[in-house]
């Protein structure tokens, strides 16, 4: 479970006339990052109800969408939604048409629903994406340097073969060659290749099924996205770029909820215990014992007198207890066995 990433708090801008945020003064008059949603009004859902429910006497698990954060009973979700342990993310329906490149990686990273379908047009629509005009160029141009490249290699093959030709025709090869080389590093040329290359137009050009429901996803998935630089400009313009973020993801937020239960739950007097050795441990169990038998009997002065304690009342009691502490420990004799 987690609140909106961008939302922040609302006090000192343009809601709250004469109230001045004391986390950041220097805030602007409207918090353009909030996204204020029917959550913000205890409403969720496509049904737009409250939770719990008063009038819902279905019992129906709800789970949040990882884009919109908006929670969804599991029968609006188009879709029977896997067993709980089978996914860990989800995509709702209006989520799924606005991130719609989601679709191509639907058919190869998403857990299937339990939905049972008869056949294709039953359950969505088989999309083959049309390349446009730059595509087309981008093919055509790579098309042209594979048959260059295609050109290059076979002449590399006749220079291989056996030859009876001239030593300077060998060193004009070999310059040639050189140059290539110089020109275009095996790093540089490796490091081209990848840039740019894009998973989705690859997964694009496939037929990939697309449907109006929610989609389920494993815990791995996000890092299965491309992030060539079309993907990261298209991620930036649907405002969508936390899904390259792997400690946004909900596992991460689940881990982090983990970790802060325990440590809260951890005792800071049992932590310092557990640092001391046998001899230490029982010196401060006897001093923390002192401690709180004499502050209670000190606060239970005021009680019955019913009279406020004071801060100066608290520091007269430790500069006692302290002075207390000294002559105890002055009067001790040490003795060697």
């Amino acid at each position: 479970v987690f609140l909106s990433r961008n939302f922040r708090c609302d006090c000192g801008n343009s809601k709250f006339k004469n109230l001045q945020c004391k986390l950041l003064p220097e805030k602007g008059k409207v918090n353009s990052g909030n996204k204020y949603n029917d959550n913000f009004y205890g409403l969720y859902c496509t049904c737009k109800r409250p939770y719990p429910d008063p009038e819902d006497e279905i019992p129906d698990e709800m789970i949040q969408c990882i884009v919109c954060e908006d929670w969804f009973h599991g029968r609006h979700l188009g879709a029977v939604p896997p067993e709980s342990g089978d996914f860990h993310e989800m995509v709702c329906q209006a989520c799924m048409n606005h991130c719609h490149f989601l679709w191509a990686y639907a058919s190869q990273l998403a857990v299937p629903a339990l939905t049972k379908v008869n056949s294709l047009e039953d359950e969505g629509i088989v999309l083959k994406v049309e390349e446009s005009e730059e595509q087309k160029k981008e093919i055509k141009k790579e098309s042209g340097v594979e048959h260059q490249e295609t050109k290059e290699e076979k002449q590399m093959e006749q220079f291989n073969e056996p030859s009876t030709s001239s030593g300077s025709d060998f060193l004009n090869i070999y310059g040639y060659c050189s140059k290539f080389l110089q020109k275009f590093p095996v790093e540089t040329a490796k490091t081209i290749s990848e840039s740019s290359f894009c998973k989705l137009k690859e997964l694009q050009s496939k037929q990939f099924l697309k449907k109006d429901t929610a989609t389920f996803w494993p815990s791995n998935w996000r890092s299965k996205l491309c992030t060539c630089e079309d993907c990261l400009k298209m991620y930036s313009e649907l405002e969508v770029q936390f899904l390259t973020d792997e400690c946004d993801t909900v596992l991460a937020y689940e881990n982090k909820g983990t970790n802060d239960q325990e440590t809260e739950r951890r005792d800071p007097l049992m932590d310092t215990l557990n640092s001391m050795n046998r001899v230490q441990q029982v010196e401060l169990i006897c001093e923390y014992n002192d401690l709180k038998t004499e502050l209670t009997d000190y606060l239970r002065r005021f009680a019955d007198e019913g009279t406020v304690v004071k801060r100066e009342d608290i520091q007269h009691f430790f500069e006692e207890f302290q002075s207390r502490k000294r002559q105890r420990t002055n009067r001790m004799q040490y003795y060697c066995s």
